[in-house]
């Protein structure tokens, strides 16, 4: 009788033990995602991790590595298109370094080009889609999801960009430590975003009033909500399709094989042949003032910084607009400019090299360009001796050039000039359009739902099997009694 009740004991805690105390869900899986972004003068490699439970449909990003390719943009390789792909290797070995291997096989990867391989569109198509399809079979080598290799155009750019700005800012959600969990901002500042690159430039915003007149508008649905947005990109208005402009309209006016420039520095010359101007489609077009055939001009610097200003102004057709208010420039309708805006790319380098930031008063920004203006190549060429001669003569003009873009053209104002920032990162990622991208394309990417086990109070487990063993040590000693 002992021993059989001793059985049934260990049997009822047998079964007790195994009831389950409480769910336990295992952590979200890590994923990752992988973009290029093919500019016109470089490409950049950025890859992103995630949890897979999303929020609101859409993923919670956060910068894992970002790569710069070696050499040109890949509409340089226009004449050896493998090499485009090539150029892409050393940095996508870095991105299966930081990638698990056995999460690279799930891994999507996109490559978005932006105007470069817009401008060379519009010269010669078939050789854009050559060097596309080159980066197609280079990248099909590697062990990952290629979604495809494609040129954006300049409104997706630019509104890829005004999601990672606001994304990065907390604009759209926020981790509410109360609450444990990621929560809309009750009053969320939506900022604006200026983006500035070598062949196009891009403005964003959320306008005061609804964007649905707009043909420039863009909507998006994010964590739930929805934004409308108004987007424009100006392709040729790149600082260095801007620099080529500047530069044909001096030789067309002079007419000269000795040409003053007044964006470059006193006693700096550059030598260029006409051809150069017919590789692009922003300067390849025929002007009866240039009767000098394909012959090389010389363009000696004056360092003169109004004279810089005025014939900046010149490569703008504010004309077009007439009397219209909602216009910016080359007939351009714009709503007027909202809320604070994050200047980034090129408007932020430029003006990280001149000592410019955020805040100081604008006719101090116009003090400190002109008097960088003025200065001698000599004098230049030797406080700076660790920065790209190619590029140092051109921060007069890349400046005075910025100043007209946000002034004349998009309407800053003296009041609104102070809304302006200018980073290049927010935390620890990277501002520009592929975070922007990457995030909007997790709303295509299914979430896991959460794994969830049977789990058991370990004191309770412990304590479970220690009567068992005890029970039936003294069922055995019962017995043999």
């Amino acid at each position: 009788a002992i021993v059989g009740a001793l059985v049934t004991l260990s049997i009822i805690a047998l079964v007790l033990s195994l009831v389950k105390i409480d769910d336990v869900t295992l952590p979200p899986t890590v994923k990752y995602g992988m973009v290029f972004d093919a500019g016109s003068s470089h490409t950049s490699l950025f890859v992103y991790e995630w949890d897979s439970d999303k929020e609101n449909d859409t993923g919670v990003i956060s910068q894992a590595l970002s790569c710069d390719v070696q050499g040109q943009g890949i509409s340089s390789y226009v004449d050896d298109p493998p090499k485009a792909g090539d150029s892409l290797r050393a940095c996508l070995e870095k991105a299966l370094k930081v990638i698990p291997a056995a999460k690279q096989r799930d891994v999507p990867a996109y490559l978005g080009a932006t105007a470069g391989m817009r401008l060379l569109r519009e010269k010669n198509s078939s050789a854009a889609d050559q060097v596309l399809a080159e980066i197609t079979k280079t990248m099909q080598e590697y062990p990952v999801v290629f979604r495809g290799a494609r040129i954006l155009t300049g409104e997706e750019e630019g509104a890829y960009g005004w999601i990672t700005i606001n994304y990065l800012l907390d604009s759209f959600t926020k981790f509410s430590p109360k609450a444990r969990t990621w929560v809309h901002p009750e009053a969320a500042n939506i900022f604006g975003a200026l983006d500035l690159g070598g062949a196009s430039t891009q403005i964003s915003f959320m306008p005061e009033h609804s964007v649905r007149n707009w043909s420039e508008a863009s909507e998006f649905t994010l964590y739930g909500y929805n934004y409308n947005i108004y987007t424009h990109s100006y392709l040729c208005y790149g600082q260095n399709e801007m620099l080529k402009r500047l530069a044909k309209e001096l030789i067309a006016v002079r007419g000269q094989l000795g040409v003053d420039h007044p964006c470059y520095p006193r006693d700096y010359n550059e030598t260029l042949s006409l051809s150069s101007f017919s590789t692009s489609p922003c300067t390849n077009h025929s002007d009866p003032r240039l009767a000098l055939g394909d012959r090389e001009v010389t363009l000696e610097g004056r360092g003169n910084a109004s004279s810089c200003l005025a014939a900046i102004k010149k490569l703008f057709n504010f004309s077009a607009c007439g009397q219209s208010q909602d216009c910016t420039f080359d007939g351009v309708s714009q709503p007027p400019i909202n809320g604070h805006f994050i200047a980034f790319s090129a408007f932020y380098y430029n003006f990280k090299f001149l000592n410019l930031t955020e805040g100081q008063p604008l006719a101090t920004v116009r003090e400190t360009i002109e008097h960088f203006c003025t200065r001698s190549w000599e004098d230049l060429s030797s406080s700076y001796p660790e920065e790209n001669p190619e590029r140092l003569p051109r921060y007069c003009a890349n400046a005075n050039y910025i100043l007209t873009l946000l002034l004349d053209a998009y309407k800053f104002n003296q009041s609104s000039w102070n809304n302006i920032f200018f980073q290049m990162k927010a935390g620890s990622a990277d501002v520009g359009w592929t975070l922007g991208y990457m995030l909007n394309l997790t709303n295509m990417i299914p979430a896991e739902a959460p794994v969830q086990l049977k789990g058991h109070i370990p004191s309770l487990w412990a304590a479970a099997i220690t009567f068992i063993i005890l029970t039936l040590a003294l069922g055995l000693a019962a017995l043999l009694l």
